[in-house]
């Protein structure tokens, strides 16, 4: 599957705060946690938890919610499918971070050690 550019302007574009929502239901469907799934995104992103409600309160966008992130350096140790794409192999730099989480926030929910989902 091939990336486009309407596809990671569209990424670029969505409100951080508009996919959270989706990703608390996730994992808390499959028996995980709120404070799980914020320990992953601010492994992640570097943020605090007031920083990261913040960028909800605020409504970034995925563009602004990265570059205010400054991302954990074992992120690029993230590898596999997800929506299709292999994230190791996505060319555009702030869709391959969207991804990143996305595949840790699936991580999380199908139950992967928390330590193995960190890169420890």
């Amino acid at each position: 599957m091939k990336s486009t550019s309407h596809h990671d302007e569209r990424i670029a574009q969505m409100t951080f705060a508009s996919v959270y929502p989706h990703y608390v239901s996730k994992v808390e469907k499959k028996g995980k946690t709120k404070a799980e799934l914020h320990r992953v995104i601010l492994w992640l992103t570097g943020f605090t938890e007031e920083e990261l409600q913040n960028t909800i309160d605020q409504k970034l966008s995925f563009r602004e919610f990265f570059e205010k992130a400054n991302l954990h350096p074992n992120s690029s140790k993230i590898t596999g499918v997800i929506c299709g794409y292999r994230v190791e192999e996505i060319q555009n730099p702030l869709t391959q971070k969207a991804r990143y989480l996305d595949k840790l926030v699936d991580e999380l929910a199908r139950g992967k050690k928390i330590e193995n989902i960190l890169r420890s």
